[in-house]
């Protein structure tokens, strides 16, 4: 089992590396390493991210997109994790499965529907970033859900119910008691959906319209699969890269630092509380 392990280590990490490392390669060689050099990353002159219009395009509009989807996803799975919490009733458990709803549907199926929606029903939105924007929303709102309601579990309702004791007011109760509470939960989910959006591909690239709305990931496969590879789309591809582990990197440590002296193994009895999983 452990040769295996390694296997699996070298086919999925090195040809990262390799990729990683000819971005800095001063030639326009892919095969061939000609010394060290940023300047397909910022250079002049040359077919570098910083200066080719549709490549520096690519970065800002990955970026647009993952913040409008996280800034709209998180109150809505948050409210979403909220609701299921404090709702029981025989729909309840429905919901709970729809709450997970983007864990059992293949993204590919979901980005069809939605191109189908977008342009046969809902034209009024149209192709594009807001189209983008949607898809990416319905697809990533789970983890919010999931996560904060794993918290609501593992902190219980004692909380609230002493704000209340005190005189608080539901909604008063929830703003300073609940919320901050839940300020850990909502931080890792807002890591997760940023992450996960500057990696998506499937969703955008059935909803982006022209080039101009076309993300990092889009512009990487249609540059590739037309065989137009080269340094500056490995600088483009370790930029995106570099935006999932820092955003990763971020989140466990914030997470790990807001949550410390609390007992680890509530949040995993909490996971397997929640229906269906």
């Amino acid at each position: 089992m452990e040769g295996f392990t390694w296997l699996y280590i070298v086919w999925s990490i090195v040809p990262i590396a390799i990729a990683v490392l000819f971005s800095f390669n001063k030639g326009a060689s892919q095969a061939t390493w000609q010394g060290f050099s940023t300047k397909w990353y910022v250079g002049r002159g040359v077919n570098s991210v910083l200066h080719n219009p549709s490549l520096h395009h690519a970065v800002t509009q990955t970026l647009v997109l993952a913040v409008l989807t996280t800034v709209i996803c998180i109150p809505i799975g948050v409210g979403f994790a909220i609701g299921i919490d404090r709702w029981r009733s025989r729909t309840s458990t429905g919901l709970n499965f729809v709450m997970i709803f983007s864990f059992v549907v293949p993204e590919l199926l979901l980005a069809v529907a939605l191109f189908l929606l977008v342009t046969q029903a809902l034209t009024f939105i149209g192709l594009g970033t807001e189209a983008e924007v949607a898809g990416l929303v319905v697809w990533n709102i789970s983890w919010p859900a999931i996560i904060v309601r794993a918290r609501l579990v593992s902190i219980g309702r004692s909380y609230e119910e002493a704000a209340a004791d005190l005189g608080a007011s539901r909604l008063g109760a929830i703003r300073r008691v609940l919320l901050p509470l839940l300020l850990p939960a909502i931080f890792a989910s807002a890591v997760l959906v940023f992450a996960s959006t500057v990696d998506d591909f499937v969703i955008v690239e059935q909803l982006s319209s022209t080039a101009a709305t076309q993300p990092m990931s889009v512009l990487i496969y249609a540059n590739v699969h037309g065989g137009l590879s080269g340094p500056a789309l490995n600088a483009l591809a370790t930029i995106m890269l570099f935006f999932s582990v820092a955003a990763a990197l971020i989140g466990f440590v914030a997470y790990r630092w807001m949550t410390r002296g609390e007992r680890t193994q509530g949040s995993a009895d909490a996971l397997t509380s929640i229906a269906g999983i």
